[in-house]
């Protein structure tokens, strides 16, 4: 058997000795570049120089050493003919086992006075070389990258007799990739750092790639930053700056308004906190009492598809969607800016902005209002990555097309789906594609109504959504719509007093006198007959799960709210009492095939 040949090429020195000396006495021949070789010659151990092989010296202070044919010939040749017969022809002799790790470029950038030129001289060649090259030959070829390797390696080799197996070799290869990866990821991201950040000076340079975001989900979480890995990200900065929490909102927002109007073929609109909608909704007109109920009776301006559209989605849940962030699917007109410029708002994102409708959005917030204009073009990667507690989750994209061929499976003796209900449960379903689950959503006239989300128990988010289902429905009462507020009553405070209101909540003391004094005149409570009487007139609203119903109770629930069509995935054992219920309400149930949890 011919002797074996190990090359080492090593920053980190733990454990060589003890490695090289196992080799040696295996009679295995060594290489040995710089440094390394001569740390091992120097403990009497006999090695050779990379030199030695390639006949040319280290140069280049060091930056060339082991790029060369007779190394890299040696580490990739297969055992097939062609390959051998190179190696013949070229006096190149197999190279077995290679020993390397790489120059210390993250504790180098980790020091507080790195400068570009001490970071730019870490950056591993030969090294990164030589460990991809073995690693893509691990069918021959052992590459050890981690000195708390050497010791297992070994007894391994002794117990092979000099094999190892072809299951550590893989597993070792694996490690090498790895390391390599972290290393690059190192390197792209200081350099997309000092090179690819939105703004250098005033002006933005190239491609963005990364942007500094001002902290993450916490202001004590620092620091904090956007990226992408190819091309640039796909948003622009109109005006403001974007927090963590914005990109989270603003990113499932478009996704979501996006597939709604590719969905529905009408313009798109959503409300967001905290990563699930508040509101979401299509633009289908108001009529006299909607525009009422969604505080839009005074504006000036015709409201435009879009505009409805925004109103719908901002006014399902008012109290929800204060300081919200903002999608729409369709460029920003003049209408939906003058709604939105007379609300809490932190952002918008949208696909353009007339000229017009910028200049009324770049006034707010002192002109800190956060504008994202979204490339309407771009497709996320099918594959998305996430890190939890130091730890890489992978799956891929929720890609599932929700339309409304996806109701046609009816499973109740009622079957009569409107074209108004398909739309509806389309909006739910949607909404609840971008919703932390578990999740529960009602629809009615192309709007979200009700929203119960990341609830442990489907009950509860079916309950939760029902009740912000009631009180938006409560908001229609003439009643309601006629409190009278005293003039210059901020919107905020009416939307406080109207929640308060339709909710019957009894207020004492300072909190009774600061709400009364809100009005020209005390408004009387609405009474419970009042309230049974109307909450009996709602009817037509769609109710959508995200996973199936696990008790009749569902069900029961959603008709108080005013449930005529349901969807849910099918799958439970009490899918059968869960369809029943559906029939003693005449609720037409179609059972979907799709689970959409979202987290």
């Amino acid at each position: 058997m011919a002797q074996l040949t190990a090359l080492l090429s090593v920053y980190d020195k733990t454990n060589l000795l003890d490695l090289a000396k196992g080799l040696s006495e295996a009679g295995v021949r060594l290489l040995g570049s710089g440094g390394t070789a001569k740390q091992i010659r120097a403990a009497g151990i006999e090695i050779s120089d990379v030199s030695d092989i390639t006949k040319a010296p280290e140069m280049l202070g060091g930056r060339v050493k082991t790029l060369h044919p007779a190394v890299h010939g040696g580490i990739l040749a297969r055992s097939i003919p062609s390959d051998e017969a190179d190696l013949a022809a070229q006096s190149i002799s197999p190279i077995s086992i290679v020993v390397c790790n790489l120059y210390p470029f993250t504790s180098t950038i980790a020091k507080p006075d790195c400068t570009l030129s001490d970071a730019v001289e870490e950056i591993d060649i030969g090294g990164v070389t030589l460990l991809r090259a073995a690693a893509k030959n691990h069918a021959r070829v052992v590459v050890l990258s981690d000195p708390s390797d050497y010791a297992p390696f070994l007894s391994a080799w002794a117990e092979g007799k000099g094999d190892v197996g072809q299951g550590l070799r893989s597993s070792l290869a694996l490690k090498a990739f790895e390391m390599t990866a972290r290393y690059d990821e190192a390197i792209s991201g200081y350099f997309r750092e000092q090179y690819a950040s939105a703004e250098k000076g005033d002006e933005l340079v190239g491609p963005v790639q990364r942007m500094v975001l001002r902290y993450g989900a916490n202001p004590h979480q620092k620091p904090a930053q956007t990226y992408v890995t190819e091309g640039e990200i796909p948003f622009k900065v109109l005006s403001g700056s974007p927090g963590y929490i914005n990109l989270l909102d603003a990113l499932n927002s478009w996704a979501l308004v996006k597939e709604l109007q590719e969905a529905l073929n009408l313009p798109a609109a959503a409300s967001f906190k905290h990563v699930s909608p508040a509101g979401a909704a299509v633009g289908i007109e108001l009529d006299d009492a909607e525009k009422q109920v969604y505080g839009v009776e005074d504006l000036k301006e015709p409201l435009t598809p879009l505009a409805c559209a925004y109103a719908r989605a901002r006014g399902a849940d008012r109290m929800s969607s204060f300081g919200d962030f903002i999608a729409i699917s369709a460029p920003c007109d003049l209408a939906t800016a003058k709604i939105i410029s007379r609300e809490v708002s932190d952002g918008i994102i949208a696909p353009g902005y007339s000229p017009e409708a910028l200049e009324v959005l770049k006034k707010k917030k002192a002109g800190k209002y956060c504008i994202l204009q979204m490339d309407p073009a771009y497709v996320p990667s099918e594959v998305e990555t996430r890190q939890v507690y130091g730890i890489h989750l992978q799956q891929r994209r929720n890609d599932a097309k929700i339309g409304p061929e996806l109701f046609t499976n009816v499973v109740t003796q009622n079957t009569s789906l409107t074209k108004e209900a398909l739309t509806d449960l389309t909006l739910a379903t949607l909404a609840l594609k971008y919703t932390q689950s578990n999740s529960v959503a009602y629809a009615k006239n192309g709007a979200i109504i009700g929203l119960g989300a990341g609830q442990q128990s489907r009950v509860h988010c079916t309950r939760l959504a029902g009740s912000k289902a009631d009180n938006w429905w409560l908001r229609h009462h003439p009643r309601v719509r006629a409190l009278p507020f005293k003039k210059g009553t901020k919107r905020a405070d009416k939307a406080n007093a109207i929640d308060l209101f339709v909710g019957g909540e009894v207020l004492e003391g300072g909190e009774r006198a600061q709400w009364e004094a809100l009005f020209e005149g005390v408004p009387q409570a609405l009474s419970e007959q009042e309230r049974r009487e109307w909450a009996a007139q709602l009817d037509g609203v769609a109710c959508s799960s995200d996973a199936f119903f696990p008790f009749p109770d569902n069900v029961h629930r959603a008709k108080r709210s005013g449930v005529r069509y349901l969807a849910a995935p099918s799958g439970s054992v009490m899918d059968a009492e869960c369809v029943k219920a559906a029939d003693e309400h005449g609720i037409v149930f179609a059972h979907t095939s799709l689970r959409l949890f979202h987290h």
